[in-house]
C-alpha cells in the first residue's frame, strides 16, 4: 500500500487505488479486476479503456471510508489482479474467456470487484458466480433494464446480459431490483419482461428528489442472507455527473443516491460486484471514472468482514 504522504501520487505503476498487483486472486478476500471489452456495444464504443482510467483516477482514493468508518485494509487481503485477456474479435469467445477468468477467482475465495468494460461482462461473470453460489440476488443500477432478447440477430451484446442469465438460472428471480432505469423504449411496455420475471423496477422518476435510504432498507429485506451480487452501470448517473458513457439517459440519479444504494447493501452476502460502461474519452474531466473509482471502493467497503474504526 502505498499512501501519498510517503510516495507521490503520480509516482508507481498505475494499479487500482495503488495497490500491490498480483497475478492471481490466491490468498486474497477481495480483488480488483479489469475486463477491458466493449465490442458489445450499441452506441459509442470506448469502454475497453474504462478499466485504465478508472486505475488512474483512483489514486484519489485513499484507504479508510470517513463517512461509514469502514477500513476495508484493516479487514480483508486486497490486490489488484490485473485484466481479463479478452478477444476483441469475438464475443462469445471474450465471454469464455471472461468466465474461465472468474471460475478461478472465485473458486479461490476471493470476491471479485470488476472494472468494465461494456454491460456484456456481466453475463459471464455471473456465470461463474452462480456456479459457486447458486441462483443470486442482484442489485442493479442501470438506465437500462439489459433484458433485451437480440439485436442485429445476435444474443450475446451489452442490452441482453441478464435476459441470458435468467434463461440459465443464474438469477433468483424473486431477489433482483433494478433501479434508476429510465429513457425512451422500442415497447410500449418496457418493464413487462422484468415484471413477468418478478423483478423489482424502481424507475428513475421514483427516485428523483428524494434519499433512497428507505428503498433500501426494503431492498436489504428482500435480499436476505442469501448471496447477492451488485452490478452497477455508470450510465444510471445522471449524465451531468457521468457523461464518460455510451448510452447516456437523461435525468438519472445522482453520485449521493449511488452512495445511498451501495452503503444501503452493508450487510448482505455480497459475492461479487461490477461497476461498467466507463467509457473515457466522452470525458476529458476525468470526472466520470473518478466517480467510478469511489463506487468501486465504496463497494469494497461493503463487503462481508469489513470492520468499521
Amino acid at each position: 500500500w502505498s499512501c501519498a504522504q510517503f510516495v507521490a501520487r503520480p509516482v508507481g505503476v498505475c494499479s487500482m487505488m495503488k495497490l500491490p498487483i498480483q497475478a492471481s486472486a490466491e490468498g486474497l478476500d477481495a480483488a480488483f479486476v479489469g475486463v477491458p471489452l466493449d465490442t458489445g456495444t450499441s452506441n459509442r464504443p470506448g469502454a475497453r479503456f474504462g478499466p485504465r482510467q478508472i486505475r488512474a483516477e483512483s489514486v484519489m482514493v485513499r484507504s479508510y471510508n470517513g463517512s461509514t468508518r469502514a477500513a476495508p485494509f484493516d479487514s480483508l487481503r486486497v490486490a489488484d489482479i490485473g485484466d481479463v485477456n479478452v478477444n476483441l474479435y469475438n464475443l462469445p469467445d471474450s465471454c469464455r474467456l471472461i468466465r474461465e477468468s472468474y471460475q478461478k477467482i472465485v473458486a479461490s475465495g476471493c470476491v471479485p470487484l470488476t472494472l468494465g468494460g461494456d454491460h456484456t461482462i456481466t453475463y459471464p461473470i455471473l456465470q461463474a458466480v452462480a456456479e459457486k453460489h447458486g441462483p443470486l440476488g442482484l442489485v442493479h443500477v442501470d438506465a437500462h433494464t439489459d433484458t433485451g432478447d437480440r439485436a442485429l440477430g445476435e444474443k450475446i451484446y451489452h442490452g441482453t446480459p441478464f435476459r441470458r442469465c435468467v434463461e440459465e438460472g443464474l438469477l433468483d428471480c424473486s431477489r433482483v431490483v433494478q433501479i434508476g432505469i429510465r429513457g425512451s423504449s422500442y415497447d410500449p411496455n418496457p418493464y413487462q419482461y422484468c415484471q413477468e420475471q418478478g423483478f423489482r423496477v424502481v424507475p428513475a422518476e421514483e427516485c428523483w428528489s428524494k434519499s433512497l435510504v428507505p428503498l433500501m432498507g426494503e431492498v436489504r429485506k428482500q435480499m436476505g442472507d442469501k448471496p447477492v451480487y451488485i452490478s452497477f452501470d455508470i450510465d444510471g448517473l445522471d449524465p451531468a455527473y457521468a457523461p464518460g458513457t455510451g448510452t447516456p439517459e437523461i435525468a438519472g440519479l445522482t453520485p449521493a443516491q449511488a452512495l445511498e444504494i451501495i452503503r444501503g447493501c452493508k450487510g448482505l452476502n455480497i459475492v461479487g460486484c461490477d461497476l461498467v460502461e466507463v467509457a473515457p474519452m466522452y470525458d476529458v474531466s476525468g470526472n466520470t471514472a473518478l466517480l467510478a473509482a469511489n463506487l468501486l471502493f465504496e463497494m469494497l467497503c461493503v463487503l462481508p468482514g469489513v470492520k468499521t474504526m
